[in-house]
């Protein structure tokens, strides 16, 4: 397979990602210095190497960890917070978070060392949906409904929810769900406070076919065998994969 793929697999770099380390000269085969980007190995065979470390295959992991609020999305804090990696077993210091999530927001969080796959899951062309759930202080009325319905223009530009309803929580406060195709940072907020309705709470409780169900929050398990069939699904339809196929260049952001 291509060094690319290899690298990935092993969970130390998406394949973009793998071709910057080559571009840069920090990939090695064998001890010789990878020179283009068709150099292939053999796994078990050939000895990869990343800046002088040798690159081990990994088995491919995919957990579903549901990120409580005041946890942050980042490796380390200097400021000494909490972070996902403190919240999860020492082995998933490997894995890297697919869609980031803001300290005040809680929900559905994947991580894994595919690195590929998850790149293509996030990425907007995909059009993955996520889901989400806010609490507001009143109900939406019809009209701020349709609002959402048609898009609001945001400081970064114009942002549409693909569905949104009203629902109620548990305790008979207000609620609005939520589906966006987008990672854009704080979409979610950003959206309910311009139609005058902010978040009390906002939870993710979808991320494509990944679903956070009852998992309570600090928990974690495996994703499921047809969660991740229906994630390569979306992935080998998505246009943008099918337009960058094997074969044909790819764009800078495929």
């Amino acid at each position: 397979m291509r060094v690319q793929k290899y690298m990935s697999r092993a969970g130390v770099a998406s394949r973009r990602q793998a071709e910057a380390m080559i571009r840069e000269g920090r990939v090695s085969i064998n001890g010789e210095p990878v020179s283009g980007m068709g150099a292939r190995v053999i796994p078990g065979t050939d000895v990869v190497s990343l800046d002088g470390r040798v690159v081990e295959p990994a088995p491919r992991r995919w957990i579903v960890f549901h990120k409580p609020v005041g946890v942050l999305c980042t490796r380390t804090d200097p400021h000494g917070g909490r972070t996902v990696y403190d919240l999860l077993p020492s082995w998933a210091g490997g894995l890297r978070y697919v869609g980031r999530l803001d300290r005040d927001t809680s929900g559905l969080l994947l991580m894994t060392n595919e690195g590929d796959l998850a790149a293509a899951l996030a990425h907007p062309s995909g059009k993955v949906e996520r889901e989400y759930r806010a609490r507001v202080a009143a109900p939406l009325s019809s009209r701020t409904l349709k609002r959402l319905k048609r898009g609001v223009e945001l400081e970064d530009g114009f942002a549409r929810p693909a569905r949104v309803r009203r629902f109620e929580w548990s305790d008979d406060e207000p609620g609005v769900r939520l589906v966006l195709t987008e990672g854009r940072k704080r979409e979610v907020r950003r959206l309910l406070r311009a139609v005058g309705h902010p978040p009390r709470s906002l939870a993710r409780t979808r991320f494509g076919p990944f679903r956070l169900g009852g998992l309570k929050p600090g928990a974690w398990r495996p994703a499921r065998p047809s969660e991740l069939a229906g994630a390569r699904s979306l992935v080998a339809r998505s246009p943008n994969r099918r337009r960058s196929g094997p074969g044909r260049k790819r764009g800078t952001r495929a």
